[in-house]
Formats: C-alpha cells, structure tokens, sequence
C-alpha cells in the first residue's frame, strides 16, 4: 500500500514509529506536511500537491495534527476523505475532539461519565459556578489546549475570577471544572485502536504540580485497567467517531471518569511505557480495512 503520514514533523518520535512499521510491513510511506499542501477544487475533481508533485493513488493517510494548526489539518484530511483515501482519523472528529466543549458535550449527552463542568458565559456570577462543579479548589480550562497548556488550577475565587477575567479579554472560551482530590495528580492514558484497548498507562504528575502531562515531567508506569475502565474507553472512542485515540480518564469516589478523547495521540510515552507497538496495531488496522 502507498500510505500517507500527515506531519509536521518527520523527526518527532510518533512519525518515525509509524513510518518504521509501515516499513516492516512492506508498504510504501511518505510524510507530507500538511500544512504545504495545495488543494485543488473543481466541477467533480479534486486534487492534492505537496511540493510541486500531486499526491495521487494513495491507500491511506494516518493524520497527525498538532492543535495550533488543526484547522488547515482537517481541511486536509476532509480533502483527502473526498477523494476516497482512507483515514485513521476522519476531519469531523478531530475537530470534535480537540475542542474540549465540543468533546464533553458529546460524551455527556452520551450518558458517560466526565469531571463536572460549565462553559462560562460572560458576564455570569463566578462564585456560583464555581459553587456548582463542587467549589474550591476549582480547574479553569480554555477549550482548545494540549500538553496541559492552558489548563490552571485555583483555589480562591480573587485568583479564579481574575483568571478568567484576562482569558476573556484574551478572547478565549473558558470551562470551569471539577477538582477531582482523590485522583491525586494521577491520570490513566488508554490507546484504543479499532474499538480495541492496546495499552495502557499511569500518568503521576511531578512534585507540586496537578497535570499529569508527560510533557510537564510526569512520570509513567504500566498500569492494569479495570474492565470497567476499558469500556468506559472503547465506548468514548465510538461516540467521538475515532478508530485510532488516547482517551484520559481519571479514577474518582464515583468510579472513572473521562478527562478528555485525543484524536492525535502521542505514541513515545506509551510505547516507551509499555513495550507495545501500537504503531504496528495502527498499521494491522490499516490493512484490515484495505482488504
């Protein structure tokens, strides 16, 4: 098969892992930076160009898409959907996933579990809607984040109502959320590939610190999962449409809860973690679907 690695960065440790397994398994790989590409429209034909060469009889494309350009990705990806290429990760739901809102909204609606939430309005009465996700110390959340960044915790209602205050002058949605005490500054990181859980890990953040973000020196270890915790995993992955996804949950007194779905999961720390190759899994999933 000719496959298609959307990327900005052929470095990065999630291509090189992917590119190697495609490799291993006789396929034909190429990584196209997405945000060079040109896209062609006209009455019944579309056309893609990376580079002045036009990317024609591809099989599938694996998207990785970084949040600051996830726009002009999707529109790619969509492109490529119109064109009849296969796609780990379809362009409405990346969008979907990567605004926090939009993720939750879905997911609650679904009847799963999530930490307690508000989207705030503005000009609303703070204190109250701190008081309703379960007061202080409270988590204040822009909607389009990653890596923890834009993720901030507060314990007064001066240092919280003068947060969001400059996050709206800012232009930013802003969620409040539940603080989830018992959770500890841990987290679970679940891959499910084609409705199936392939690894799992533990996410500890590091001394002083409440995000468990790899990215923010937290540490990770294999952690076995309840039954429970799995579903909770494949079923988020179905309701968000994605075949391919790291869903973070947090175990909470009222059980597991969804943290957030990642349509463009990171593969270094759970592979590197677990010893899985889930690259490899995303590859078999691949040529399953192409038979």
């Amino acid at each position: 098969m000719n496959i298609i690695i959307l990327s900005r960065g052929p470095n990065l440790y999630s291509t090189k892992s992917l590119c190697a397994a495609a490799k291993r398994k006789g396929h034909q790989v190429k990584v196209v930076d997405h945000t060079g590409c040109n896209l062609f429209m006209e009455k019944g034909k579309l056309e893609i160009s990376y580079k002045g060469e036009y990317l024609r009889e591809v099989d599938a494309i694996i998207p990785r898409i970084g949040s600051s350009v996830t726009f002009q990705g999707a529109a790619v990806i969509q492109h490529f959907e119109l064109m009849k290429v296969f796609t780990v990760a379809r362009s409405y739901a990346l969008l979907q996933a990567r605004d926090k809102l939009r993720c939750l909204q879905k997911l609650a609606s679904y009847g799963i579990d999530v930490p307690r939430s508000v989207f705030i309005g503005q000009g609303q009465d703070i204190e109250e809607l701190i008081n309703e996700v379960g007061g202080f110390p409270v988590i204040i959340k822009i909607t389009e984040s990653t890596h923890g960044a834009g993720v901030l915790l507060a314990d007064t209602y001066s240092s919280a109502s003068g947060i969001i205050e400059a996050l709206h002058r800012l232009k930013e949605k802003v969620m409040l959320q539940e603080f989830v005490e018992e959770a500890a500054g841990t987290d679970l990181r679940v891959l499910v590939v084609a409705g199936q859980v392939v690894a799992a890990m533990k996410r500890e953040a590091m001394e002083g610190e409440f995000r468990s973000n790899l990215h923010r020196g937290a540490q990770a270890k294999i952690e076995e999962i309840t039954a429970r915790e799995k579903e909770l995993a494949v079923k988020a992955c179905r309701i968000m449409g994605l075949d391919v996804a790291g869903v973070d949950l947090l175990r909470s007194s009222r059980g597991p809860l969804v943290l957030e779905v990642n349509a463009s999961p990171g593969l270094e720390g759970i592979e590197t973690t677990t010893g899985v190759d889930v690259a490899g899994k995303i590859i078999d999933f691949i040529e399953r679907k192409k038979q």
